[in-house]
């Protein structure tokens, strides 16, 4: 069940994202929309943690199975990239428009991340014995 939760969670962090790629014209809404599946995200992460103690699992890469590994590594890399994000969207907003192409290519990176996170996941949850 809790680990139910957690998938209905990530799905709408990644709707979320979705619909702020949609507006992605309309500033204040893209920005609104975005923050709140970041932060969300993050704060994800952090129930995870608390539930499972994923750090420590993710630390014994060798005895992990293969599939829990690439899903810890692209889930890291997509936070990498939310600190990306936020410092390319920073500029843009302070005016410097020479980042739009950059915050671009980084924003479809930082997707499709994401989507790899969320399928990735769930062949992360699935236990050893049924590998």
């Amino acid at each position: 069940m809790e680990a139910m939760l957690m998938q209905v969670q990530s799905f709408c962090i990644l709707l979320i994202m979705l619909i702020g790629v949609y507006f992605r014209r309309q500033r204040t809404k893209h920005i609104k929309l975005m923050s709140a599946a970041m932060i969300w995200d993050v704060v994800l992460i952090l129930q995870i943690e608390l539930s499972r103690s994923a750090i420590v699992k993710a630390s014994k890469a060798l005895s992990n199975t293969t599939a829990l590994n690439i899903h810890v590594s692209i889930a890291v890399a997509t936070v990498v990239l939310y600190i990306f994000m936020i410092q390319s969207g920073r500029k843009l907003l302070a005016g410097e428009l020479t980042i739009r192409p950059r915050h671009r290519m980084l924003g479809w990176t930082t997707l499709t991340m994401r989507i790899l996170t969320f399928v990735t996941s769930f062949w992360a949850v699935i236990p050893k014995e049924s590998l």
